[in-house]
């Protein structure tokens, strides 16, 4: 069982989202709230696996949230949920290290998601796929001069980006699970960057037009 908390400063969309979840025999909602101060409360209250929250919320915003339950714990799974496909909202919520930035409208999307971001994968809306190469990529990207990849690390940090989990990138690349799983930890750790997301900024910024 998922467990997830829902916040959305629209009392009616969070009973729907809510309702919504529920549907799926997967999915316990712990609790609901509506406000950028209910989302940290909330979640350090009932550490769910997933919070799903709206981002602009009155005087505060679900990014601002999310920089603070990240202070208190690093390795908190936040899903944004918005009817804004801004790019700056988009990059700071990656940069910060959300797990999936979704549009309101694609309510089809949102339990597969939820069930994406509990199994480590980073998800992103139909609209805000085809912008993120755009959003990431500076406008004068070059490969980083004092990082050197092998061509294994290369294609690991171009499927990651994709978006590919470690079942896919081990069929993609005929390696073992657990191979892909060292070699995404020894990215981690020789890019000195702390997940996935962090990897497919990398990725953008510095190797796509390789």
């Amino acid at each position: 069982m998922i467990r997830v908390v829902v916040v959305d400063d629209d009392p009616l969309v969070t009973e729907s989202l809510k309702t919504i979840l529920e549907i799926s025999e997967e999915i316990q909602v712990l609790g609901t709230g509506n406000s950028a101060s209910d989302a940290v409360k909330l979640y350090l209250q009932e550490r769910p696996d997933v919070l799903l929250t709206d981002i602009r919320m009155g005087e505060s915003t679900g990014i601002e949230a999310a920089k603070e339950i990240f202070k208190q714990i690093p390795d908190a799974v936040i899903l944004l949920l918005t009817t804004f496909s801004d790019d700056e909202y988009i990059r700071e919520a990656l940069q910060i290290g959300v797990k999936g930035y979704l549009i309101k409208q694609d309510l089809a999307s949102i339990v597969p998601a939820i069930k994406a971001v509990y199994n480590g994968q980073t998800v992103f809306g139909t609209e805000i796929v085809g912008k993120l190469a755009s959003i990431l990529t500076d406008q004068t990207p070059q490969k980083c001069p004092q990082i050197e990849l092998s061509e294994r690390e290369e294609s690991i940090l171009i499927a990651v980006a994709n978006g590919k989990n470690n079942k896919e990138i081990a069929e993609e690349l005929f390696l073992s699970e657990g191979t892909v799983r060292n070699n995404i930890s020894q990215l981690l750790e020789k890019l000195e960057v702390r997940d996935r997301t962090q990897l497919a900024i990398f990725y953008y910024k510095n190797y796509q037009q390789k």
